[in-house]
């Protein structure tokens, strides 16, 4: 969640409005109260986005905190990715600004004694074009201090200079000087940024010249000791685990040295990576340290591609094969603050149907899944913020409330008081879901057995729209089918002999809950008779029987011949 969004109450907020006109969610609003409602859902873990100190137009002067200039912003609110000081909380949400940091203390054991972690972002890669830092420990020395900037690199800067370039984007910019230019945090070195680039943002030396392509690790980087520093101050805080962003934008010898001294000193630490290159998966987890990864470009793209361009469900198998033996340490989702909304109109445009691409995501592994908030609720994004325009997400750097949310949240109740039908309904079938997650073993700890290639050509089963797999810890078996289309299903789903045998299932019929719906039923579970099930338009069925318990089925009598016959 984003604090700035999660709590404002404001229900006429007006694009580009200021902070004083549109208002902005508190930390302190995160009561007791909501974080309880918010566990019940089935969370484990919050991760609090946008809460270290970043570039914003609201003039905090008055508390000792330098102005930025809104011509480097993105956004009255700001980039929550264009960090003006790692040692501080953003200043926009808390309500005694003075006590900001310890109103995230607050958050972090408030938090804690809900029954849920805590996890924040660690941006290593770029920091805002104005960076200083007023709650740094003593002799923590400021990034860029003392750098020598008429070197385009040097391996004891922290940041890379466009030598004899002043700062000019091919965009207007009224009173910031910046001479020399600093690199763009996309990679952008040159003086003269795009509206495309991340123009707000400095690219961090790590000791890669970008010049040559040498690598300078040898002494340690001063950016890595600063870097190194930062993570251990939050993590003696009490935080719980860090998502770390754009992570393949910083060396992956950074991380291999820098996770382990971390894990040192609090060994139950989580490291999670924004990735977008599955070739990279395994080097990231291995040899870098990270516990887990995002799967953007492999399962979430494939989801999508299903809902929106009619790519066959059949795609879904080549997912876990491309990741095989690290399905676990994968972070799944369906929505985060990149991404469009699911009921946006940019990708699905109907929160009812999610149903299937929910239980895929979250149950085709043991891997963690992760919930946006709203999502829960349908939340379409429908609004044109200011900066963030109408393009199907909820905005990052604009002052704003969030409709849904907001009914939810109802003024601190969290009790959805002022839902609609339909966002009570859908919040009601996640919190179905992410209780199965947690509640049984085959979904959190259990094997997996696709059934696809069994059922490529069946004629009562639809390769292209429906999905089907096991999943299995010890004697408890769950047959999951998903389907991806406007018709409802009657599936005959092939089982193999391979998987009976495997999970050491006994042929027969056997009582049977459907774990989604509550519905308890009896199914016949056989290599010779496929099993049968219904399936709703955009629907999902989670069925749970026992491997070892069931009537034997009555052995099937050989055809007659023709020999028989005479």
């Amino acid at each position: 969640m984003l604090p700035r969004l999660f709590s404002n109450d404001c229900s006429d907020c007006i694009p580009d409005g200021d902070i004083s006109r549109n208002g902005c969610g508190k930390m302190n609003h995160i009561t007791a109260t909501v974080l309880d409602a918010i566990r019940n859902l089935g969370i484990t873990h919050i991760w609090y986005t946008g809460v270290i100190e970043h570039g914003h137009a609201t003039d905090y002067s008055a508390y000792g905190i330098t102005p930025d200039n809104p011509s480097i912003l993105k956004g009255k609110a700001g980039s929550p990715y264009a960090i003006s000081d790692y040692y501080d909380i953003d200043p926009d949400i808390a309500e005694d600004v003075p006590s900001r940091i310890k109103e995230f203390e607050n958050l972090i054991e408030r938090t804690h004694k809900a029954g849920m972690k805590v996890i924040m972002d660690f941006v290593p890669n770029h920091v805002a074009r104005r960076y200083h830092s007023d709650a740094a420990p003593a002799g923590i020395e400021d990034l860029g201090q003392g750098d020598d900037v008429t070197m385009f690199f040097s391996p004891r800067n922290n940041f890379y200079y466009i030598t004899r370039q002043q700062f000019e984007p091919q965009f207007p910019i009224d009173g910031y000087t910046e001479f020399p230019a600093k690199a763009s945090g996309n990679d952008c070195f040159n003086a003269f940024p795009s509206r495309n680039d991340w123009y707000e943002t400095v690219k961090l030396n790590y000791g890669v010249d970008y010049g040559n392509g040498t690598c300078h690790f040898d002494p340690v980087p001063p950016t890595w000791l600063k870097m190194l520093h930062i993570l251990r101050y939050w993590a003696a805080k009490g935080v719980d685990g860090f998502r770390c962003d754009m992570v393949f934008m910083v060396p992956v010898d950074f991380w291999e040295w820098a996770i382990p001294q971390v894990k040192a000193s609090y060994p139950d630490i989580i490291f999670i990576a924004e990735i977008y290159d599955v070739n990279s998966y395994r080097e990231f987890l291995d040899r870098a340290g990270f516990d887990y990864l995002y799967d953007k470009v492999n399962l979430y793209d494939t989801l999508r591609a299903i809902q929106c361009h009619n790519v066959s469900a059949a795609k879904l198998t080549d997912c876990w094969q491309r990741i095989d033996g690290i399905q676990h340490r994968m972070l799944n989702f369906l929505e985060n603050h990149d991404e469009q909304r699911f009921a946006s109109a940019q990708y699905a445009g109907d929160a009812d149907k999610a149903l299937p691409s929910l239980v895929v995501s979250s149950t085709i592994s043991n891997a963690p899944f992760m919930v946006y908030f709203g999502q829960e609720l349908g939340e379409p994004a429908s609004d044109a913020e200011g900066f963030s325009g109408n393009d199907g997400r909820t905005t990052i750097f604009d002052y704003w409330s969030v409709p849904t949310v907001r009914r939810w949240y109802n003024s601190g109740k969290a009790d959805g008081g002022k839902s609609l039908p339909g966002e009570k309904n859908l919040r009601a079938m996640y919190a179905r879901v992410l209780g199965l997650l947690n509640s049984q073993k085959a979904l959190s700890h259990g094997e997996f057995f696709d059934l696809m290639y069994v059922n490529f050509n069946n004629p009562d089963f639809s390769p292209h729209s429906n999905y089907a797999y096991l999943r299995r810890h010890k004697d408890e078996v769950i047959l999951i089918a998903v389907n991806f289309s406007d018709a409802p299903r009657e599936l005959k789903i092939n089982l193999p002999d391979l998987a009976l045998g495997l999970y050491g299932i006994t042929p027969g019929d056997r009582p049977a809950t459907e774990l989604i719906s509550g519905r308890k039923d009896t199914v016949t579970v056989s290599a010779e008779k496929p099993f049968a099930t219904a399936v709703a338009p955009w629907g999902a069925v989670m069925w749970k029987f026992s491997a070892s318990k069931g009537a034997p089925l009555r052995k099937r009598q050989p055809a007659a011949t023709q020999q028989d016959v005479d």
